[in-house]
């Protein structure tokens, strides 16, 4: 069984996005964020995290902006409702980050913040800094750039992160 996209990690990532798992239409154009309902590229562009608008099958070029892109679920695609607390793998996420150590994981929505922890959608989770961190890696939570989230969108917290991630670029 083979992912269904590749992680995009390296050493010396400020920023590492993860979402719960690719959307079919991710799945089956090979690219992070690919349905074009979904706000990802069009929210990293107006936060100013890339100097254009990225289109989903150039995901690459974020590696020379020190950003990278994972998922919990690697094995697995489709929306959230449809899938099983089994699709999710935090020890390889945890391996990753320990491997790579970026310096923020940014999760792209309370599901997938919920899912790494292992909490139930009963608890509650605020967007921003997260409690906690794997070494020097620490979370950020942010409202979910899928359409089918459209009613809890806020545009703050990813402005928030663009202003870290902008901080921490210029100090290196």
């Amino acid at each position: 069984m083979s992912e269904v996209l590749p992680d995009l990690l390296d050493h010396g990532l400020v920023v590492v996005f993860c979402g719960t798992a690719a959307s079919d239409i991710s799945a089956r154009l090979d690219a992070y964020y690919a349905n074009p309902t979904n706000a990802f590229w069009r929210t990293l562009h107006t936060v100013k995290m890339t100097a254009r608008l990225l289109r989903p099958d150039e995901f690459r070029d974020l590696l020379a902006l020190r950003i990278g892109l994972t998922d919990l679920a690697k094995f697995a695609s489709g929306a959230d409702r449809g899938l099983k607390s089994g699709d999710f793998n935090r020890a390889r996420l945890r391996e990753s980050l320990c491997r790579y150590q970026p310096q923020i994981v940014a999760f792209t929505s309370k599901t997938a913040w919920r899912a790494w922890r292992g909490l139930s959608a009963r608890d509650a989770v605020n967007y921003g800094w997260q409690e906690g961190a794997l070494g020097a890696t620490r979370f950020f939570v942010l409202p979910s750039p899928s359409a089918a989230a459209r009613g809890a969108w806020d545009l703050k917290p990813w402005r928030s992160l663009a202003e870290i991630y902008e901080r921490r670029m210029s100090v290196d």
